[in-house]
């Protein structure tokens, strides 16, 4: 059964995730030149504390307290109906009308794009924002819908059968990324297994 177990690297570390934060957070102030008509919406679960964080960073070197809010997408969802059972929902909190806001769409991993559509569909019922920016700290490929992320922690190609596990504090008590694949061939690609 021991060598059915999958296999773990670590691609990413705790200072490796608080620099490429800090990074991010530069970015999205040059880019909007300011960040007074900006609000942070961080996806539920991970997305949140990131979102969190980078409100913080950018508080710092702005003098200035942005808005965040939580967002969950179930709802919108389009893979609902393959679901066997009910999926767990959460609670979403915007603490502002995002109408004429730009909007600061926070998520830890991009994969498909649809839950980013997902997103979007749902932050538009809090009203019509300015614009909405996409920040995640991974970038892993294999996008099935015309969706890009504007802020990128780290670019990380990825094969179909891996998966790319985030760890944050504040949900799991270690900041982390890793690649997980199944235990199958992980000696060859340097990968050791998951404890």
């Amino acid at each position: 059964m021991g060598d059915l177990e999958p296999c773990e690297k670590i691609i990413m570390t705790e200072e490796e995730i608080r620099r490429a934060l800090s990074r991010i957070a530069h970015e999205i102030v040059e880019r909007n030149h300011g960040v007074g008509d900006l609000a942070v919406v961080g996806m539920l679960t991970r997305g949140l504390p990131l979102a969190r964080r980078l409100a913080h960073r950018i508080a710092r070197f702005e003098s200035v307290e942005l808005p965040v809010g939580a967002l969950d997408i179930t709802p919108y969802r389009d893979d609902l109906p393959h679901y066997g059972s009910q999926p767990q929902m959460y609670s979403t909190h915007i603490p502002v009308s995002l109408e004429d806001k730009r909007v600061l769409l926070v998520d830890d991993v991009l994969f498909t794009g649809r839950s980013i559509r997902a997103a979007m569909d749902a932050l538009i019922h809090f009203g019509r924002p300015l614009a909405i920016q996409l920040a995640v700290l991974v970038d892993r490929g294999h996008r099935e819908l015309p969706i890009r992320a504007d802020y990128v922690g780290k670019n990380l190609p990825t094969a179909q059968h891996e998966d790319v596990r985030v760890c944050l504090r504040e949900t799991d008590g270690k900041d982390q990324v890793s690649i997980v694949r199944p235990r199958a061939g992980c000696e060859a690609a340097g990968h050791r297994r998951e404890r």
